[in-house]
């Protein structure tokens, strides 16, 4: 999922959010709240219960192990689809941390 990197990096700038780096996954952090994570496998956000309960009926996306709040994207291709997802959630993952 590196491909995704620099579309989260430029949305990042654009934002005002914090990039660190973590092992083999890059953070994206508003303050201190932990927003979104790019691993290998693929792009997990921090979202709103109603945004998550959307996300998890698209296709590739499914609950993640770091909580209720948090849904996994893992797109099997980085279509158009697919990357407006990731657009998308990255701005209400944002936005809902007070970014």
């Amino acid at each position: 999922m590196s491909d995704l990197a620099p579309l989260l990096d430029e949305a990042a700038d654009g934002a005002g959010v914090a990039r660190r780096v973590a092992g083999e996954r890059v953070e994206y952090l508003v303050g201190d709240r932990l927003v979104a994570v790019l691993e290998a496998a693929g792009v997990e956000f921090r979202l709103r219960p109603d945004v998550v309960a959307a996300a998890l009926r698209t296709p590739d996306a499914h609950a993640s192990p770091r909580g209720p709040e948090w849904v996994a994207f893992r797109p099997r291709s980085l279509d158009r689809f697919a990357l407006d997802r990731v657009a998308a959630w990255f701005a209400f993952a944002v936005r809902g941390a007070g970014g």
